[in-house]
């Protein structure tokens, strides 16, 4: 085993073998199984014109955020890597099994951090909060994203690169966790078995993520293991029914309205708060946070 895992890779079968884990799986799994969702909407006379326009509005959110990324990672983000990469890193790791299983765990754990620094801090919320604002729960919902979700997490991914992973190896790690996360978009799929779900992320767990349910708040952060969350205090299994959305519902299927309405609503905050210090802080802050005046704003707005 350890001779297999030691085994030197070369970067072709790597990268497909990613390619057809991260990239094929939108034809082999993610749409027809969102062709099943909707099949099921229809019998259960879910089917309606708001969950059609929803769904429309999600791929909408993807298309600007894969833009942003796309010039991020042209511009910045791959070329940041891999001078960190040349200049502030550990000794550079060879490419075999052992360095690829560690570097998608160092990623899923890095993503918990990233995750739970997107709801706990003002500008993470305002970004991320378009994510959990839709009212459905499918597999189109995976792909609504907001602004900046391709920009504040880069903090988390530099220190794998720093241990010596290549920053390609970095890149497709981060997005395998994210397909990953696609799969659990669903109410198709009940809770698994015991083991699995206590040691995986599941639909299960994920709706309990996406819930605006007071005791679902901030839970479940996991990409891949939901162990992150039970080990650092943050898990919460399914109990009560999942109620979807943002305690401030948005009311709108708008694709601008929907990928805009976090950063809008963070800058209205912005305004209601006296003091550069204290707009500051307004983006480090707990979303709920209001200087010293009462904290009315709901913590999912």
């Amino acid at each position: 085993m350890i001779e297999f895992l030691s085994q030197k890779l070369d970067w072709i079968d790597v990268d497909y073998w990613f390619y057809i884990f991260n990239d094929v799986s939108l034809v082999y799994i993610i749409l027809p199984f969102f062709i099943l969702e909707l099949i099921r909407y229809a019998y259960l006379k879910r089917l309606n014109k708001n969950l059609i326009l929803d769904s429309i509005a999600n791929i909408i959110t993807f298309g600007a955020f894969f833009l942003i990324e796309m010039i991020m990672g042209i511009l910045a983000v791959t070329k940041v890597y891999f001078w960190i990469y040349e200049n502030f890193s550990l000794p550079h790791l060879e490419l075999n099994w052992a360095t690829i299983i560690c570097c998608i765990l160092l990623a899923d754990f890095a993503y918990y951090w990233e995750h739970r620094m997107m709801h706990r801090i003002g500008i993470g919320w305002a970004t991320h909060t378009v994510h959990h604002s839709s009212e459905h729960f499918n597999m189109s919902v995976a792909y609504r994203f907001g602004p900046f979700d391709a920009i504040l997490p880069i903090i988390f991914s530099l220190p794998i690169v720093m241990l010596g992973f290549d920053p390609i190896l970095v890149l497709l790690s981060e997005v395998f966790v994210q397909v990953f996360q696609t799969l659990l978009h669903t109410e198709i799929i009940g809770k698994l078995t015991k083991p699995v779900e206590y040691i995986f992320n599941t639909p299960s767990h994920h709706r309990v993520h996406h819930g605006s349910n007071r005791q679902y708040w901030d839970k479940n952060y996991a990409g891949i293991l939901i162990i992150w969350d039970r080990m650092l205090g943050t898990f919460e299994p399914e109990k009560e029914k999942v109620i979807y959305g943002i305690s401030e519902p948005l009311r709108s299927v708008n694709p601008i309205k929907v990928f805009f309405h976090g950063i809008t609503r963070f800058a209205k905050k912005l305004k209601q708060i006296k003091g550069f210090k204290n707009k500051a802080l307004a983006f480090v802050k707990p979303p709920d946070w209001m200087s010293e005046q009462p904290a009315e704003i709901n913590r999912k707005n």
